[in-house]
Parts: structure tokens; C-alpha cells; sequence
């Protein structure tokens, strides 16, 4: 998966971007009442995510794997 499909799974989702710094993006959302923030970090849109930070964004978010496949 690369970046430009992971944030579009996040948007689908209600998360937003609310911050840049860098190379850094914070994307906030509500997942079941609770404030979720994940930092996706990336240089290309085009990039591919490796497996250890997928997974780690993936429970920043809050949501379901199966969301992500």
C-alpha cells in the first residue's frame, strides 16, 4: 500500500488533516467516540509504506484492519 491510497482510506473515514510539519502530517478523526491521531510520515505521495510503519499507523487509527486490505 502507499501513501496516497492509505490517506484515502483515512479521509473515507472522517479523518482530517490538521497539521504539517515537515514531512510529518497529523490527521485527526472520531472512531467509536473516541479522538484518534495518526502521524503519517512520507517524502512521496507515490511511496510505498513499509510493513512496520503500516502497522503502526493502522493502530494510531483506531480502525479495523480488514478497513486497510
Amino acid at each position: 500500500m502507499n501513501f496516497r491510497e492509505f490517506i484515502k482510506i483515512l479521509e473515507a473515514h472522517g479523518f482530517e488533516l490538521k497539521r504539517t510539519v515537515g514531512s510529518h502530517r497529523r490527521y485527526e478523526g472520531t472512531v467509536n467516540g473516541r479522538i484518534q491521531l495518526v502521524i503519517v510520515a512520507y517524502h512521496s505521495l507515490g511511496d510505498e509504506i513499509r510493513p512496520k510503519n503500516l502497522g503502526s499507523m493502522i493502530r494510531q487509527s483506531g480502525l479495523p484492519k480488514r478497513v486497510f486490505r
